[in-house]
């Protein structure tokens, strides 16, 4: 059975920023939750991956337009 994975590598790597944003966010609301001031690192690294993932569908439009 094939993965279900975007063909184009800049799409790819979007696609697993978003996936570490997402496993991110959750980790700093169980870490607030719980009473830890850890979770500002989580919220740091949501922040980092989104900008990431943005950057890697911005990346890929540009590529998917110039290749046409």
């Amino acid at each position: 059975m094939p993965l279900l994975l975007p063909p184009d590598p800049a799409r790819r790597l979007a696609l697993y920023a978003l996936i570490v944003c997402l496993l991110a966010v959750a980790a700093a609301v169980v870490s607030f939750v719980e009473g830890s001031w850890l979770g500002i690192v989580w919220v740091l690294l949501a922040g980092l991956s989104s900008n990431m993932c943005w950057y890697y569908v911005k990346r890929g439009k540009q590529q998917k337009s110039v290749t046409g």
